[in-house]
């Protein structure tokens, strides 16, 4: 006689924080996940494209930022399947998503790179910050921990961008 397999599946999730502000921080962290992504993308084609004088402090620089974003996003995701959801991984729905405008179509002038960097990595200093409220009502302490992280980042980059602006 043969033996018929039974499906095994996954208990429940049950780690403290309820499916409703689980949800709400999944949305939230996917946001993030856009935004950095996003951010990711125009500065590595920043990168590639920057001229002028400041070129190689600038190439490298922006090798340095687009490197830290990328190794970003993964906690990010890892994340948001912690609590139970799927990370977007799509360009339509980081599109959706981010509130960290695409790169220009046309590369723009170093200056203005550097312009658009600080207020990229703005964008998604106050995406993160957003989130705060729901995970502390929560007491999600390891979505806070890494939000920390993620704002250190993000508002050190802005500064030492703006700080090559100014005069």
């Amino acid at each position: 006689m043969a033996k018929i397999a039974s499906k095994v599946t996954a208990p429940a999730i049950n780690i403290g924080i309820n499916e409703k502000d689980r949800a709400a921080i999944a949305k939230g962290l996917s946001k993030l996940l856009a935004d950095t992504y996003t951010l990711y993308l125009t500065t590595h084609n920043f990168h590639w494209n920057v001229t002028g004088p400041m070129f190689n402090s600038l190439h490298t620089m922006f090798m340095t930022q687009y490197t830290e974003l990328w190794n970003a996003v993964d906690p990010v995701a890892e994340r948001i399947r912690s609590l139970g959801h799927a990370a977007p991984g799509s360009y339509a729905q980081f599109g959706k998503l981010s509130s960290v405008p695409d790169a220009p179509a046309t590369p723009p002038k170093a200056m203005e790179m550097v312009r658009i960097l600080v207020q990229g990595h703005e964008a998604v200093a106050r995406t993160a910050r957003e989130l705060f409220a729901v995970v502390d009502k929560a007491g999600d302490e390891p979505t806070a921990d890494l939000l920390t992280q993620r704002l250190t980042v993000h508002e050190q980059t802005a500064w030492m961008l703006r700080s090559i602006l100014e005069d």
